[in-house]
This record gives structure tokens, sequence and C-alpha cells, in this order.
């Protein structure tokens, strides 16, 4: 699930903006389309523009975000009667139908998104490494760390767990979950979720176990420690054991 920022002039919904987007899973969070709203504009994903019936605007607020230097992927929102005049230079990373369907949607967004990931990580070596606490997972060699220590993960235990350290703090249902990690052409139950989490948490150990929080009757989260959890935990590491035998 991505977090997508609608920029529309519209008084409609954003399923009356792009009904595809209805029927998908992701967060969506809609603002005028002026620049003046990028200032307050939440961190997101993707930014999507309504450009259906002012092509215009669109066209030089996508020229406009590019001028902030956000990299953020930007896709357009079009009629079919607007493509014939769409150009390479108006700043967006895609172009989408206003009646595209869901599935096309779906890998528009994922496409936009995958492609900007990459370029960050051509220019970042350490843009794979997803850090949350003490765990480190790297996305490149397919690996999982927790305070050093290798964790011996399954491809769909380290997906999890990879998923939910990329978002802390925010909660997901088990069928959110099913679909970002297992995708929607599966079609088991969401106890393979609650499967899942269990063993993540066996193999995370007893005194990291907590960082996959359960939210009863929502489903879970990435829970990182607290400061003074944090250091309660530095305090007592560094508090020397008394020796045997020594004078009370």
């Amino acid at each position: 699930m991505s977090s997508l920022l609608l920029l529309t002039s519209s008084l409609q919904p954003s399923a009356d903006v792009l009904p595809g987007l209805s029927l998908l899973g992701h967060q969506v969070k809609i603002l005028p389309a002026e620049g003046s709203a990028l200032l307050e504009a939440p961190d997101s994903d993707l930014l999507l523009v309504d450009g259906r019936q002012d092509l215009a605007q669109a066209r030089d607020l996508c020229r406009l975000i590019r001028t902030t230097g956000t990299d953020i992927p930007v896709l357009l929102i079009a009629t079919e009667g607007g493509l014939a005049v769409v150009s390479h230079d108006w700043g967006m990373d895609d172009v989408v139908l206003h009646t595209c369907g869901p599935a096309e949607l779906e890998a528009r967004i994922k496409l936009a998104i995958g492609r900007n990931s990459a370029a960050r990580e051509a220019s970042d070596p350490e843009a794979h490494v997803i850090r949350s606490g003490e765990v480190v997972v790297d996305d490149a060699t397919y690996t999982a760390k927790i305070g050093g220590r290798p964790l011996d993960l399954t491809f769909k235990e380290f997906e999890l767990l990879k998923f939910l350290a990329q978002h802390p703090g925010r909660v997901f249902s088990r069928q959110q979950l099913l679909q970002e990690v297992w995708g929607y052409d599966y079609f088991g139950g969401t106890r393979t979720v609650d499967v899942h989490v269990r063993r993540l948490r066996a193999k995370l150990g007893p005194e990291n176990e907590t960082l996959i929080g359960t939210v009863r009757n929502v489903g879970y989260r990435f829970v990182l420690p607290s400061k003074n959890n944090e250091a309660a935990a530095d305090g007592a590491r560094l508090t020397p054991s008394p020796r045997l035998g020594a004078d009370a």
C-alpha cells in the first residue's frame, strides 16, 4: 500500500476523478490543484495531477512540481482527447486515462514508484537498506539483521519484515498485508499472515518479538522502542553486575 497525493480542483471524491483508484488499497490524500497546496503537502510516494478539465493548469502544475526539486513520481490524469496534446516536457513521469481500470492503474503506480526507487539506489548505495531501530533490512542482498545478529528468514518472512519496517508505526490489516506481501493473486486466507507473524516473532527472539505489535481487531504494525525503554536498556547494559561474595 502506497501513500498517494491527488491534486485536483474538482469537488468530486477521488473515486469519481479516477474510478479505478477506489478499488485499490492505497492511502489517498486530496489537495487543491494549486502550487500553494504543495507547501503543506504530507509526505507521499506518488503525486496524481487531475488534468481532465483544465489540461493547461495541470501542465503548469506538473512543471511547478519539478521546479521544487522533489523527485516524487508524478502521474497526470487525462481524458482521451487530452492525450493528443500531452508532451514529454511537461514534467510528469507518466499519463493515465481517467477511465483506466484498477489493474492498469496499479501497474503504472508500481512502475513509477519502482523507477524512482531504482534511481535513488543508483545515486545512493545505502538507499536499498532499511533501518528501523536495531532492525536492518538489505533489499539488495535479501538479508536482515537485528542488533547485528543475522536472521534466518524465509522469502515471505523477509518480505513481511521489510514491509513493516518500511512503515514504522503504521497499522496494516491482515488483508492489506496479504495484498502487499503476497500479492493480489494470492487466494489464501488471512490466517497466513498470523502464522508468518508468529514465526517472525520467534526468529526475532523473546527480547525483540514486541517489535511486531498486534492492534486488536485491526492487524499489525512495526513498533519502534521508545526512547525511555532504550535508555533503560542502555543503562542496564552499562550497570556492572555485583560480584559473587562481595560485601553487602
